[in-house]
């Protein structure tokens, strides 16, 4: 199932977990071991989801690696999909499979 404007991961655990959970970046940040810029860079949409992260935000919401991974994909796809819209560079890639 394709999402239309996915919201980034960042959103997400902010939105979903950080405020339900009323815990502070800086709180947040300490648990999982990362610095207070790492989780602040993620919530603000300035960085990814990576596989280290992934697992760390599993262990720390009861949730899985997976689910953090294939929600930045669905982002990552979304974007790129809406940034090579009409780019004559790809239009012009041949398919080789019939």
């Amino acid at each position: 199932m394709q999402m239309f404007d996915p919201p980034h991961p960042g959103e997400i655990l902010k939105e979903m977990y950080l405020k339900p959970l009323n815990i502070s970046v800086t709180a947040f940040a300490e648990n999982i071991g990362v610095r207070r810029a790492t989780v602040s860079s993620l919530i603000n949409k300035k960085s990814s989801i990576t596989p280290m992260m992934a697992v760390r935000l599993g262990k720390a919401l009861k949730t899985t690696p997976d689910l953090w991974l294939g929600l930045q994909m669905e982002y990552d796809l979304w974007q790129i999909k809406q940034e090579t819209r009409n780019n004559k560079a790809i239009e012009n890639i041949n398919t080789l499979i019939a």
